[in-house]
């Protein structure tokens, strides 16, 4: 008998997510490239809808989050009765993780997937298993060689955090039709606002022909992070199974006002998409050489990876003594890599300055 209590074996295996810097060298106003937070910061519409929130201060928010259900439904032409809103995405992977797996289940990730996919698979005392990726992209053949009988979920990042890559609409069809009836594939379309590439698909047709298929969305990429606001699309038995055990008042409700504001600013949505291509695809074209390979992106930030794990540490510090400061790649095993989220104009001639001036011979 044990002193003291004792978490399931598996919390003890994780390696506690580590959250972007925002700090720079000491003196030096940060500009923070850190997290793939909006370059444009909040939809000024859910910010005006905030205004609303001192008088309701004392009452319990919406159980149900309707009304950003509905608007989500509305602009998404989506059953609204099919979606359902925890307090950011990770909640949702933490309860899917939660309702789907336990001891000795198996959940298969791609080799540089999201941090938080290991995270809710350990502490729900399954195990993650790993699928080579084929050139920083998601391989479909090495994820199916992955499933065994042991395997519940799937999960995959699409576009992929932390490469930008991303899988064509066919392929993540292939992806599905190869797994069986039983597991569960989470399609995370975190940066699905951001996408310009014309084959990709989003994934929420193939949930809505599915029984075992479910997207999920964050508002934190669009300008509402401090909010804490996800959202799910999913067969009707997944997200019964999921409100079965999540909290009554998950969503708080200035997150739920300002995210349906959000949803409905769909001119505000067009510009972020627009200044994020235009200088994604800027950045990239000018970091391309000097050592730097810059991986194809199709989210909000970019991978540059460097000849060596010096190099990278070299560069970071020259970015932060600049106040810039990027997202280091080590707990991703990309330790010669920096991923630098797009931001203002202003911003990404700084960092282009910095690197294209560095001598990374």
């Amino acid at each position: 008998m044990s002193e003291y209590p004792v978490p399931k074996s598996g919390v003890m295996k994780i390696s506690a997510y580590k959250a972007g810097k925002s700090v720079a060298a000491p003196g030096k106003t940060a500009i923070k490239l850190s997290s793939n937070e909006s370059p444009l910061g909040a939809s000024p519409k859910a910010m005006e809808a905030l205004g609303a929130l001192a008088k309701n201060l004392p009452a319990y928010p919406d159980p149900g989050s309707t009304a950003l259900r509905k608007a989500l439904g509305d602009v998404y032409g989506l059953d609204a009765s099919r979606i359902m809103v925890g307090a950011g995405s990770d909640e949702i992977l933490h309860l899917l993780a939660q309702a789907y797996l336990g001891e000795g289940d198996e959940a298969v990730i791609s080799e540089f997937g999201f941090l938080m996919y290991p995270i809710v698979t350990l502490g729900a005392g399954a195990v993650p298993v790993y699928a080579k990726d084929k050139d920083y992209r998601v391989d479909v053949d090495a994820m199916l060689a992955a499933i065994s009988d042991k395997t519940k979920i799937v999960f995959l990042a699409n576009p992929n955090n932390p490469t930008g890559t991303y899988l064509e609409k066919n392929e993540l069809l292939r992806l599905h039709k190869g797994l069986r009836d039983d597991i569960l594939l989470v399609i995370d379309s975190a940066y699905a606002e951001y996408v310009s590439a014309p084959d990709y698909g989003v994934g929420d047709d193939l949930v809505m022909a599915s029984q075992n298929v479910v997207m999920v969305r964050t508002f934190s990429k669009i300008g509402l992070a401090s909010l804490r606001i996800g959202w799910m699309l999913g067969p009707e038995k997944i997200v019964d199974a999921i409100n079965r055990i999540r909290g009554p008042f998950n969503v708080n409700f200035a997150a739920q006002i300002a995210g349906e504001a959000a949803v409905r600013d769909v001119e505000f949505t067009e510009k972020l998409k627009a200044h994020n291509a235009k200088w994604r695809d800027w950045l990239s074209a000018e970091l391309s050489g000097n050592s730097i390979r810059v991986i194809p992106s199709q989210g909000n930030f970019i991978l540059t990876l460097f000849a060596s794990e010096d190099h990278a540490k070299k560069a970071n510090m020259a970015l932060l003594a600049n106040g810039l400061v990027v997202r280091e790649m080590g707990a991703y095993g990309l330790s010669n890599g920096l991923r630098i989220s797009i931001g203002e104009e202003k911003a990404m001639k700084a960092v282009a300055k910095v690197l294209r001036n560095m001598d990374l011979a």
